[in-house]
């Protein structure tokens, strides 16, 4: 690599390159804004690494890494209670707690760098990987080695631009499909999105709304956030801890910490029943996409009322009737996010072990990583 390329890591916000934003254009992800969320609110068990990247003096690339400690989590999560489980959970506590991931583990998608039109893409990861191996320097002098490295959420066109020196040593690796829903040109409003539902769609909608008579739905601000911001964690909380895997959990104060950085371009919906918080969604604002976010509820009122359903729908019409071109809906729930129509892409990654034995079996290893999801795709619309 030419000797004028050079990187800074970078452990708090307030020394970001004055820059970095100009950067960050494209993606709220990388902003300093969304970073200062991450350092005031990030889970527990997590290390940020901010990294900027430069040719001579000029910055021309920004990346984002954090290093999780999966030891210190209270669960890796309690929905699945069965022998493939108790292996995972095995093989994690004691060969790949500690993970090293290039990117945002809290997010689906390519969050993980950006760089400017003076650098190509290959060079720019070839920088990025000699900062990930400084970084794994710099924790095990900390007494932390780490496991597992990975470069997270690519399509495949973008993982063609990898260096092929770098990373040949890393085992490729596909997760599960990112749902993401794009807007038609067609529709200019949420009736159009319904009236171009199939029969047997347009029925579900109808009795999914017709379940939720009772329940009030709300926009909260970010004083309301932090008056409830006990009930809100019980229920994102227990939706986290009913997942079948999870990495972190959030912590108490982060949603009203997004509030406050990210302003207008974060939305707290709350689900009231007889005044009372039994729910809420969150989305967030990233140019002409929008990106759900963590969602809680009470799990008998979920049920009864068809609220998740009832959410999704509301997320799809508030992004049509402001504009917006894609939903990502994320991983999870891939099913019943696919009959309001949304569609999988497939997510590709890089993933390494420091243990060559165990790296040359990775493939096996992968299977207990990341549990396969049996789903069948649904199509809601008029052919």
């Amino acid at each position: 690599m030419e000797y004028s390329y050079s990187f800074k890591i970078v452990h708090s916000t307030n020394h970001l390159p004055s820059d970095w934003d100009a950067l960050a254009t494209s993606n709220i992800f990388l902003s300093k804004a969304y970073l200062t969320v991450l350092e005031l609110s990030k889970p527990t068990n997590m290390n940020c690494f901010f990294i900027a990247m430069y040719k001579k003096d000029k910055l021309i690339g920004i990346a984002l890494a954090q290093f999780l400690d999966l030891n210190k989590l209270e669960s890796f999560g309690e929905r699945d209670k069965c022998i493939k489980t108790v292996v995972r959970n095995f093989i994690f506590k004691n060969f790949c707690s500690h993970v090293l991931f290039v990117g945002n583990n809290m997010l689906t998608g390519q969050n993980a760098f950006s760089f400017s039109t003076e650098i190509e893409i290959s060079t720019g990861i070839a920088l990025l990987h000699q900062a990930e191996l400084e970084i794994k320097l710099s924790l095990k002098k900390q007494g932390k080695k780490v496991h597992l490295t990975s470069y997270k959420d690519f399509d495949k066109k973008e993982l063609e631009v990898f260096p092929e020196k770098e990373f040949d040593s890393f085992y490729q690796f596909s997760t599960q499909p990112n749902m993401v829903f794009t807007v038609s040109k067609d529709w200019h409003s949420f009736d159009d999105y319904i009236a171009a539902l199939s029969k047997k769609y347009r029925d579900q909608y109808k009795r999914c709304r017709k379940k939720a008579t009772g329940i009030e739905k709300r926009k909260l601000n970010f004083e309301e956030i932090v008056a409830l911001e006990q009930t809100i964690y019980n229920l994102y909380h227990h939706v986290a801890q009913n997942a079948p895997f999870n990495t972190f959990f959030l912590t108490k104060n982060h949603f009203a910490v997004m509030k406050s950085e990210l302003k207008e371009n974060f939305l707290f919906y709350g689900y009231f029943e007889n005044n009372k918080l039994i729910g809420f969604n969150t989305l967030i604002k990233n140019g002409n996409q929008m990106d759900t976010y963590f969602l809680g509820y009470d799990e008998k009122v979920q049920r009864e009322k068809m609220l998740y359903l009832n959410m999704l729908y509301d997320m799809i019409a508030y992004s049509i009737n402001k504009g917006f071109k894609e939903v990502i809906f994320a991983r999870t729930a891939l099913e019943i996010k696919s009959s309001v129509g949304a569609k999988p892409e497939e997510m590709v990654g890089y993933i390494k072990h420091s243990n060559s034995l165990i790296n040359s079996k990775m493939d096996t290893l992968f299977c207990y990583l990341e549990p396969v999801t049996e789903w069948q795709e649904r199509n809601p619309f008029k052919d």
